[in-house]
């Protein structure tokens, strides 16, 4: 899968003051020059109605939202990391293996969870959408598919709010009626190029001769696109670089506050932690409690060690510190508790760079 958050930025101003919902909403980086200098970062689909895109001059956007009750916001980025991080908390405990590619977007592998069964993975979607929907009031489109690439070509489809399954057997019906701009890595000059050849569409690039394609673009590229073309990818999905933290997040059975049910959840979590932490031999010196309660308000609480451990009965016991303080200081229920660690140290690094061929192509 590839869950894509909708217009991110944008959205979660939308969040933060629901007030604005109903209105253009541009998200701008202000070069300080003018009131009016900078560009758009990104604009909500009522913007977009009215022709605002990122990467637009400011002034431009305020032009074409002149008549219109329009809110004009400057980037927050320490507030769309968080709402982030809170995103990708969630996304984890639906994943076999995580990789995030963005502030907004992360694929995930669900081979083992839906047994490859398409239609469970289909029904696993709509548990994401309404768990990131409930919890952070939030929308995001989802693509599924044979692997990374069909997944991130899908989920650009049905924007959005939406989702797009295509089973192996579907791939190449779905992918080459395609516009050849839609294959990940072909901007408007490689597009240029492309139909100088006479190819428009994905299909007429895997109709299109292989070694006339890399006597072109060279043998690297040329044999990318041809592959890429046929819905061909076997990049796993895998975090990049080291982990910036490890977390597992649950639903619990019944909404609660009773302390000795919630750590019996949590000592799972935290079991469930120490064997990934263990497999990449890391140390932690944070720890965090994530709780969403029944108001559906996202809460997190941490704690940060003298000295580096990699005892889980230490996680444990800093989990059930941070889980009292946190239940004596609300009187809600708990609908979702979830542990992270972070600020990781280790000897040597066991994971192997991530070596994919094309860094896939930023949409909102």
């Amino acid at each position: 899968m590839l869950v894509d958050l909708d217009y991110f930025f944008a959205q979660a101003e939308e969040t933060r003051n629901p007030a604005i919902r109903d209105k253009p909403v541009v998200v701008c980086v202000y070069s300080g020059r003018s009131e009016d200098s900078g560009a758009v970062s990104t604009s909500n689909y009522l913007a977009r109605k009215y022709g605002v895109r990122s990467g637009m001059p400011i002034f431009m956007a305020k032009k074409k939202l002149e008549n219109v009750d329009a809110v004009f916001l400057p980037v927050d980025h320490d507030f769309y990391d968080e709402i982030s991080r809170k995103v990708m908390d969630i996304l984890r405990t639906y994943a076999d293996s995580f990789e995030q590619v963005g502030v907004d977007e992360a694929f995930l592998d669900v081979t083992q969870k839906t047994e490859r069964d398409f239609e469970k993975a289909r029904k696993l979607a709509e548990e994401i959408k309404d768990d990131v929907r409930a919890s952070l009031n939030l929308t995001c489109s989802i693509g599924i598919g044979p692997n990374k690439l069909i997944a991130k070509i899908a989920a650009d489809s049905q924007k959005p709010d939406g989702f797009t399954v295509v089973k192996p057997e579907g791939v190449q019906s779905f992918l080459f009626p395609l516009p050849i701009d839609r294959l990940i890595g072909v901007g408007v000059k490689t597009k240029e190029k492309m139909q100088s050849l006479g190819i428009n569409t994905i299909g007429e690039l895997a109709a299109y001769d292989a070694r006339k394609l890399t006597s072109v673009f060279g043998k690297r590229l040329g044999s990318y696109f041809h592959n890429a073309a046929l819905g061909l990818d076997d990049e796993p999905v895998a975090e990049k670089g080291e982990a910036e933290s490890v977390s597992r997040i649950s639903t619990l059975k019944q909404d609660t506050r009773d302390m000795s049910f919630i750590l019996s959840k949590t000592d799972q979590l935290c079991d469930e932690i120490y064997s990934a932490i263990q497999k990449q031999q890391l140390s932690f010196k944070a720890v965090a409690i994530i709780a969403i309660t029944t108001d559906m308000i996202v809460h997190a609480k941490s704690k940060t060690l003298e000295n580096p451990t990699s005892d889980m009965e230490i996680m444990k016991q800093v989990v059930k510190e941070l889980l009292a303080k946190f239940l004596s200081e609300t009187q809600l229920d708990l609908r979702r508790i979830g542990v992270r660690v972070a600020n990781f140290s280790k000897e040597q690094s066991t994971q192997k760079p991530l070596t994919s061929f094309i860094e896939p192509a930023k949409s909102d």
